[in-house]
């Protein structure tokens, strides 16, 4: 999907809730003085890139052992035109320190299974885009079913071989997301579950009703952050320019609307060990530092 376009005069940019790995929304940026800290850069570069649009990520490292001292950095955005103006606007001048900083837009290659990969967003990152375009008043969630899926026949059972004892909790919900000032309204659900093994004299540690309580609120938490991240990832963020922002849902295959899941859990379900920490992290893969 282009991601950018331009009608008459006005550029059109639409955003995703999804991992961008586009080169077009990569900036890198070096001859960094290390007259500051790493830290104190990192502050200076995030009040500069972080005027232009909302950054996904950015990155300071101190260069190579046998480069003169000094950083560089990865600065990536959600959107091609903000970082293209951001690239045009600071590449050459001083910002922050007393000699011009180098930026420029990546142009290496980008990997051919990531090509037409889409990631969604973290739970932490779908909040921080959606408050940044669309202020904090500009968008509801409301859970409509939430409920416990744990099969009771299921629930407790000896491991073969008498090595323990095996629970598992199943959690499914299904979520609405509204956009008030745009009229929008769409749901979505998620299910997860966590197995775990108790032997020995563990078995009643953790069988226990404190423990088990911990864990359902856990998952009640965490089913709920991944249903809001299954609605996130129908909306489209189109932005006008002038601070305008238009909001749009995606139509697939597989999306409900409202009047269809009166009764109906329809989810995506994940196990514990999917339920990675925040993606960020390691998008940035090897930085292979080639410019345009």
């Amino acid at each position: 999907m282009k991601m950018e376009e331009t009608v008459g005069v006005m550029e059109v940019d639409i955003l995703e809730f999804q991992v961008p790995v586009e080169n077009n929304k990569t900036l890198f940026v070096w001859d960094i003085q290390p007259s500051h800290t790493e830290a104190q850069i990192y502050e200076d570069l995030y009040a500069v890139f972080s005027s232009f649009g909302p950054l996904y990520l950015l990155k300071v490292c101190p260069n190579a052992p046998l480069n003169p001292p000094g950083f560089y950095a990865l600065i990536k955005f959600y959107s091609a035109a903000q970082a293209s103006k951001a690239q045009r606007q600071t590449d050459g001048r001083l910002l922050f320190q007393s000699s011009p900083l180098k930026v420029r837009l990546s142009s290496k290659q980008t990997p051919h299974f990531l090509c037409d990969s889409s990631r969604p967003l973290s739970h932490a990152r779908c909040l921080e885009l959606a408050n940044h375009c669309l202020g904090f008043n500009g968008w509801t969630s409301d859970i409509i079913t939430l409920k416990e899926l744990t099969n009771e026949e299921e629930e407790e059972e000896e491991e073969e071989g008498g090595g323990g004892q095996w629970r598992r909790l199943k959690f499914g919900c299904l979520l609405q997301l509204s956009f008030p000032h745009h009229a929008q309204t769409t749901r979505a659900a998620a299910v997860v579950e966590d197995r775990f093994t108790c032997t020995g004299e563990d078995r009643f540690t953790c069988t226990g009703p404190d423990v088990l309580l911990q864990k359902r609120c856990k998952l009640q938490k965490v089913v709920r952050e991944k249903a809001l991240v299954q609605a996130f990832a129908t909306v489209l963020l189109i932005l006008l320019g002038g601070g305008k922002v238009m909001v749009e849902l995606k139509q697939t295959s597989d999306q409900f609307l409202p009047e269809q899941t009166e009764g109906v859990l329809q989810v995506n379900e994940l196990t514990w060990s999917q339920l990675a920490p925040d993606e960020e992290e390691d998008d940035d893969d090897e930085w292979d530092l080639t410019v345009s």
